[in-house]
């Protein structure tokens, strides 16, 4: 196992360990400053303000970050940007800059800066193994995520109850330097095109979603993703509080708990791709995807008043295994997808899906949030679930093994 981890090679490990530090260090900022903001307005709204400015430069930013990433040297944006948001941070506690309004526009750069980030690293990564490899390498990158995700809470608090919000953005910068540091050792090539004018940032931009419309597989593969987040991401950002909380009335720590365990599935979900399915997980794509669907359906018991008893337990099992199955869903699609789409174009494809996810989301949410006034949740949900079911099996019978050769030819570069 140790000679199997070590063949991934150094630079995917310089890679992951920049990536580890950097998101160790905003996990712990992103429990201190909500903690901050209410301790210092006691404002909904104000929390509300700095979600939306996080959100909405990212959403408008995407597809021209994707330009830069494909055009420029995604090395040097990669550890240029990480090291640009530690000297940002360091100059919110040299100049003390830590009233709300100044957090808040510290804020709106931090989202510029990592969406110009992501843009690179998403078409920079895929470079950084062997493509037989790299089912492995995402579930392995991911696991550091999800480790981060289960204890951050935890250390973000203590950091805050220690040392304020002062002490939580110093880790943050520190661990954006130690990414950088980390970053600038990975031996990487980028054939740069420097921009010459505005009209090609447009035109550009409009090849990353021509290119998704020209290629079939990927945009059947596309659709099928961005329909059944749209369906079923309501129900875990607007059903699943509402449930637990209104309908089944359960406290904090409960509801923490059901999140955490779908984080613990999640990793157990990776363990099982990097130790034994590796590039085999791509197999098991559309089984996945059917059993995770039938796992939720136990929501529908359990916001069923007959089972109020059993809700809470059968919540966790719920989510520890649709943890599981929904990592063997979600790598082997980006898996596929990194496979399958040229480097030459690849930031820009992948910000336009993340773009197009973005926009789609808050549609089902607007369409989803008034309905709980109406019907019951377990009501609900059956039918968001029963949806979701049909498409993807009318995907499966229509385009079956079209999705499963996806990543198998890489198609043609436009342009």
């Amino acid at each position: 196992m140790l000679d199997d981890l070590r063949d991934l090679g150094r630079n995917f490990w310089l890679y992951t360990a920049g990536r580890w530090i950097s998101q160790a260090g905003w996990v712990v900022q992103d429990v201190a400053v909500p903690l901050y903001v209410l301790d210092k307005t006691g404002s909904g709204a104000m929390m509300s303000a700095f979600v939306m400015a996080e959100l909405i430069p990212r959403l408008v930013l995407n597809p021209i970050a994707g330009v830069i990433g494909d055009r420029y040297n995604r090395k040097k944006l990669m550890y240029g940007l990480d090291i640009a948001r530690g000297v940002l941070l360091f100059g919110v506690l040299a100049f003390n800059l830590l009233g709300i309004p100044e957090l808040l526009t510290v804020q709106v750069l931090m989202s510029i800066l990592g969406t110009f980030f992501s843009a690179g690293i998403s078409g920079m990564f895929p470079d950084l193994v062997d493509k037989e490899r790299l089912a492995q390498a995402n579930s392995l990158l991911q696991m550091g995520g999800q480790i981060l995700r289960i204890i951050g809470p935890v250390l973000g608090g203590l950091v805050y109850a220690l040392g304020g919000i002062r002490l939580a953005i110093l880790i943050n910068a520190v661990s954006f330097f130690g990414s950088g540091l980390f970053e600038t050792l990975i031996e990487y090539e980028w054939e740069t095109r420097k921009l010459s004018s505005v009209h090609e940032v447009w035109d550009d931009m409009v090849e990353g979603f021509r290119f998704i419309r020209d290629s079939r597989p990927l945009l059947i593969l596309v659709s099928l993703a961005v329909i059944l987040n749209t369906l079923l991401n309501p129900v875990f950002a607007v059903v699943l509080p509402y449930l637990a909380r209104i309908t089944l009335g359960l406290s904090s720590v409960k509801f923490g708990s059901i999140e955490t365990a779908a984080t613990l599935g999640a990793l157990t979900g990776n363990l099982l791709i990097a130790g034994k399915l590796k590039e085999n997980s791509e197999e098991v794509f559309f089984k996945a995807a059917f059993v995770q669907l039938g796992i939720l359906f136990l929501l529908v018991l359990a916001a069923y008043p007959a089972f109020r008893d059993v809700a809470y337990p059968l919540l966790i099992v719920t989510f520890v295994l649709f943890g599981v199955f929904n990592t063997l869903v979600n790598v082997p699609l980006f898996t596929k997808l990194q496979k399958a789409v040229p480097g030459e174009v690849r930031s820009r494809f992948f910000t336009a899906f993340e773009t197009t996810v973005m926009a789609t989301t808050p549609l089902g949410m607007a369409i989803i949030g008034p309905i709980l006034n109406v019907l019951p949740v377990y009501e609900l949900v059956g039918v968001l679930l029963a949806v979701s079911f049909a498409i993807a099996l009318a995907f499966y019978l229509r385009f079956g093994e079209t999705i499963m050769r996806v990543g198998e030819e890489v198609p043609g570069v436009i342009g």
